[in-house]
């Protein structure tokens, strides 16, 4: 078996069989030369710690470039296995069992095994310990190292989703008794090993020689990241060949890319969503009535049209997007309306509501222009929201999750457990609404044991509702991945909606032309 489907793993409430190494291309790739990307999201406390990691420069950088993950989400949404060879689970896909891939070694020449996958996990649940991925980790009750390259675990309730949690960008594999050295080093089992690393300005990393993906991943000799958080300055490096991809395009400065024969754009539609969180327990966003009201008084389609200038689609207030199994198309779109607006504010006790709202073009690239046009559709409800314009650096620690409403972007995730779990299950870090509604906690627990698949679509679309109505965060647009290529650089026919540049793995996927 070379992958299998989520719907798959579902149906038969397992998943086994030996899952193909990442990324297997299906024609003849170049083998040589280097690969340069100029790409936003780089911040100058960026490290080497997959825990911390919130946007693609360390995303690519990492997990898809010097660190491997125990699976991985294909180009075509394929579960496959990277550091786990094959797994299976009992009937409840409580107890699973992963078998590990031998002959690994990482960069420092020590090899692989499962003291390693232990010791790598436990990071995430130790003292102190501020990482994303805590509440995946969290619902292991036991690892039991059953051989070298054998491990079990026991989880607290059913997933069927779990061997889709293993391939999560936080959760890399580190050496055992040496994590510390890995984080200052960048010392994992990629394909590639770290070169020089200049947190926020350049990463650059070579080939290793026998690696055991072999000739089916990994094509250039060589990788340079380059940060360059301006949206122009990337765009100018781009035309004038200083590097070989970016991410991000400006949609307004768009007709210039497509005119330069040298350069091609990819678009890709998948569940990257912007947002505005607001901390639901932190007055007035603590009422109901005042978070109904901000929601019908957002003009969405107007947001799609000026921000994304149409490579998006309007959003209903939940992050399961157009690429999920259970994205509840038929729900009912919130849409504009200042009446109802107005009314939800009387009906929480006001004739007007002042507050403030802090963005970033950090947060996405036009998030205080998007701000600025929520600022102006609220007015006519009696809503003023006054427009912090933050700095880019330092904003996701400082601002997001930390003031009461901002600007906030996600690239969404491959199935509904693991973005709820992420972002949506009461007490986990990166909960930025602060959101804890019993009915949906209750909910979530419930549809991640679920193995019918029936019963977790009506499960998954009622919380769907509940987050459309009576949510903390407001998403108001999906917007498209696109990003823009050089014609030197050759890349698959499928490129991966999961995170930008191609699940951020083009170090594995693409070649020189």
């Amino acid at each position: 078996m070379n992958g299998i489907s989520r719907r798959g793993l579902l149906k038969t409430g397992v998943a086994a069989g030996v899952l193909g190494l990442t990324g297997m291309p299906l024609r003849a790739q170049t083998r040589g030369g280097k690969l340069t990307a100029g790409m936003g999201g780089a911040n100058t406390s960026d490290s080497w710690d997959g825990r911390t990691h919130s946007d693609i420069f360390m995303i690519a950088s990492a997990h898809g470039t010097v660190f491997d993950c125990l699976t991985e989400v294909g180009a075509d949404g394929t579960l496959k296995g990277e550091l786990a060879e094959s797994w299976e689970a009992s009937a409840d896909a409580k107890t699973w069992t992963f078998n590990l891939r031998k002959g690994v070694t990482f960069h420092n020449g020590k090899s692989f095994g499962a003291d390693d996958v232990i010791a790598s996990l436990n990071m995430h649940t130790e003292e102190g310990a501020k990482s994303a991925a805590k509440p995946i980790v969290s619902a292991i009750s036991e690892m039991n190292k059953i051989t070298d390259h054998q491990i079990q675990f026991v989880l607290a309730a059913g997933n069927a989703d779990f061997p889709y949690l293993m391939s999560d960008y936080h959760i890399l594999m580190f050496p055992d008794g040496m994590i510390e050295e890995a984080i200052q080093k960048g010392i994992g089992t990629g394909l590639y090993a770290v070169e020089s690393f200049d947190p926020g300005v350049r990463m650059v990393a070579k080939r290793v020689p026998n690696h055991y993906k072999g000739d089916s991943a990994g094509f250039f000799d060589e990788i340079e990241y380059i940060a360059i958080n301006d949206n122009t300055a990337r765009m100018n490096a781009l035309m004038t060949g200083q590097v070989d991809a970016i991410n991000r395009i400006d949609f307004k400065t768009e007709g210039l890319l497509k005119a330069n024969p040298a350069v091609r754009i990819q678009e890709v539609t998948g569940n990257q969503h912007y947002s505005f969180p607001m901390l639901t327990d932190v007055a007035p966003f603590d009422q109901v009535h005042v978070r109904q009201a901000l929601k019908y008084g957002i003009n969405r389609q107007e947001m799609v049209d000026k921000i994304l200038l149409g490579h998006g689609q309007v959003g209903n207030d939940t992050p399961i997007g157009p690429a999920n199994q259970y994205y509840a198309a038929d729900m009912e779109q919130l849409s504009y309306d200042p009446d109802k607006a107005a009314f939800h504010l009387k009906q929480a006790g006001l004739d007007s509501l002042d507050i403030d709202l802090s963005a970033s073009n950090a947060a996405f690239e036009g998030a205080v222009d998007a701000a600025q046009l929520f600022q102006a559709s609220a007015a006519g409800s009696g809503i003023n929201i006054n427009v912090i314009q933050e700095p880019a650096d330092g904003y996701w620690s400082n601002v997001w999750n930390a003031k009461p409403f901002c600007a906030c972007y996600w690239s969404g995730r491959a199935t509904e457990d693991w973005m709820f779990s992420t972002a949506y299950e009461a007490g986990v870090p990166w909960n930025d609404s602060n959101w804890d509604h019993p009915r949906f906690q209750e909910l979530l627990l419930t549809a991640r044991a679920e193995l019918d698949s029936d019963k977790r679509s009506e499960q998954y679309g009622e919380m769907q509702q509940i987050l459309r109505d009576e949510g903390g965060v407001l998403i108001p647009m999906f917007a498209n991945y696109v990003q823009a290529v050089n014609n030197r650089i050759s890349s698959p026919d499928t490129v991966g909606n999961l995170w930008q540049m191609d699940n951020a793995r083009m170090a594995e996927r693409w070649s020189v032309a």
